[in-house]
């Protein structure tokens, strides 16, 4: 009895046992290699699959997925003979089970040594800075030619990247001393640039007030001597409409005539000769106001004739006096200025005494 359930244990073992090598359940994404007798049998697909025990064995399961390595860092020499050292990221996936099973013992492997002779073969024509700034260029050269090697073994390679190049310290160093130079002259460009822009815009501003401060002067003198010429016009207009007597303009002209000598800065001036004739004009115009057209004295006028004579005689004294003054100065700075011994000036002119102008004999002949 004892046998006999020791027995029955075992079949019951055996029993279990060829269950389980006869069932295989293959989940997503994921294939069995079986092999019957040590020969390739058939792949089996995701789900449920019945093998035959003892006989079929599954060779390898594949992972129809699509996988990520990163290899390590590999030193490089560029064309410019510098060592540099780059890390890849390689992205690839399955598409046949067998061949990547029985084509290759180590498919990784291969891609990884394949993927390390494509980017000496790539780096070694580059030199520093195209290999720092061609990334784009040497994934495409790589993913080009893993894909086409990794085909046949049943792997597609779908991305190729460079995670990281790293140049020696040294050329580091170098590097960032020459970014550092670079960005201190693209800073004392900008720099000169905007004082250049600053004092340009500064001249044209000065420019174009000089131009106002001008434009607005020229204007200014333009309305002053219009204004000039205006009150000129006026006068002038006024003093023909009212049309004065030769008389009036004497008697004028010896009024203004101390004023002019009494100047600060008139030390020497020169007497007109038609001062004698403008007093005897004068004499005359007093003595003839009777008989000018025109100038008919009324009753008023005859009552203060002696006191227009009187007034007159007092202005011609006093030209006669300035004259006599200014003449004598001008005998003095000449003296002063030859020493006493050079040329002497112009004789004096005998000194115009008031009477005379005002007893003048035109105005006698009126009379008589």
């Amino acid at each position: 009895m004892e046998f006999a359930a020791i027995l029955l244990i075992a079949v019951a073992v055996i029993v279990v046992v060829t269950l389980v090598k006869a069932v295989r359940i293959v989940p997503q994404q994921r294939q069995d290699v079986v092999e019957r007798l040590g020969k390739y049998k058939r792949t089996l697909n995701p789900g449920l699959n019945l093998l035959v025990p003892y006989i079929d064995a599954v060779r390898t399961k594949v992972d129809m997925r699509e996988q990520v390595v990163s290899f390590p860092p590999q030193p490089v020499i560029t064309s410019d003979n510098l060592v540099v050292s780059i890390d890849t990221v390689l992205y690839f996936k399955v598409v046949d089970s067998v061949r990547a099973t029985y084509e290759i013992s180590n498919f990784l492997q291969a891609i990884e040594q394949l993927t390390v002779t494509t980017l000496r073969n790539v780096i070694g024509s580059l030199d520093l800075e195209r290999a720092l700034t061609s990334r784009e260029e040497i994934n495409r050269h790589l993913s080009g030619v893993l894909d086409e090697t990794t085909g046949r073994w049943g792997i597609k390679v779908t991305r190729v990247e460079i995670k990281a190049i790293e140049p020696p310290p040294s050329i580091r160093d170098s590097m960032e001393k020459q970014m550092r130079a670079e960005r201190d002259r693209r800073a004392a460009i900008l720099n000169a640039e905007g004082h250049k822009q600053s004092q340009i815009l500064t001249a044209e501003g000065e420019k174009q007030a000089a131009v106002l401060r001008a434009d607005g002067d020229r204007q200014a003198r333009i309305l002053q001597a219009e204004g000039q010429a205006k009150a000129i016009r006026t006068v002038f207009d006024a003093i023909h409409q009212a049309n004065p007597s030769q008389k009036v303009l004497a008697y004028q002209y010896l009024q203004a005539l101390p004023q002019i000598a009494n100047g600060t800065a008139n030390k020497v001036w020169i007497v007109p000769t038609e001062l004698t004739k403008a007093l005897e004009g004068m004499g005359g115009a007093l003595g003839g106001l009777a008989n000018m057209v025109g100038d008919v004295p009324s009753p008023e006028a005859t009552k203060s004739a002696t006191e227009v004579e009187r007034e007159a005689a007092e202005a011609a004294h006093a030209a006669a006096t300035a004259a006599q003054e200014i003449h004598d100065e001008v005998r003095v700075a000449e003296a002063q200025a030859t020493g006493g011994n050079g040329p002497q000036g112009l004789p004096a002119p005998e000194p115009v005494s008031p009477q005379s102008l005002l007893n003048d004999p035109s105005d006698q002949r009126e009379r008589g």
